[in-house]
């Protein structure tokens, strides 16, 4: 199927269709930027995070780096990079209405490293609002660049000396653009 599919067009991404595909794979990667911001927000003692890891779920690595306020506010502020190599999370990404899937790779550059700002409000128990703004790096059966422009605005959650982000009550829209025009407009809860 993949390979009729990509017989009709080149390997680039070039529409709003084969946006929102590469848009549907990096789902799982915002969920795990977040996860692994919040880690290294509870486990920061200066304004530098420790460097966070965590691997794609099919593939590849994401690697969050940045700064976090210090102090005692209940308030503060997140400032991180978000650097993905031959991630993936998804196998078969669906492309279209009629069963077609692409496999999507994903990398970041130094051309435009998507970051990923968070405000936290009330800890540890108050919202959190933010963005996630850059690029990613196509590669696969999909090819090309894919810009992410999303907001966050969600809960906080206690747990024990840690603060989480409180599961299924984060909202996430923007879009994603591909670099041909193709965009897709994301909204989601995670």
């Amino acid at each position: 199927m993949i390979f009729a599919l990509l017989a009709c067009h080149d390997s680039a991404v070039t529409s709003d269709q084969e946006a929102e595909a590469a848009a549907l794979g990096l789902e799982g990667a915002i969920e795990r930027g977040l996860a692994l911001g919040f880690d290294g927000f509870n486990a920061a003692s200066s304004a530098n995070i420790p460097t966070r890891e965590g691997p794609g779920d099919v593939s590849g690595t994401m690697t969050i780096t940045g700064q976090v306020d210090q102090g005692n506010s209940a308030n503060k502020g997140m400032r991180l990079d978000m650097a993905l190599v031959g991630y993936a999370d998804v196998e078969d990404v669906p492309l279209g209405e009629d069963d077609a899937t692409v496999q999507i790779v994903y990398a970041t550059d130094d051309v435009s490293t998507p970051h990923l700002d968070l405000s936290l409000r009330g800890i540890p128990d108050g919202t959190l609002e933010g963005t996630l703004v850059g690029d990613f790096v196509l590669a696969g059966d999909l090819e090309g660049r894919l810009t992410l422009d999303i907001a966050f605005a969600g809960s906080l959650m206690p747990d024990g000396d840690a603060t989480l982000r409180e599961p299924d009550t984060t909202t996430v829209q923007g879009t994603a653009t591909n670099a041909a025009g193709g965009v897709y407009t994301i909204d989601l809860t995670l």
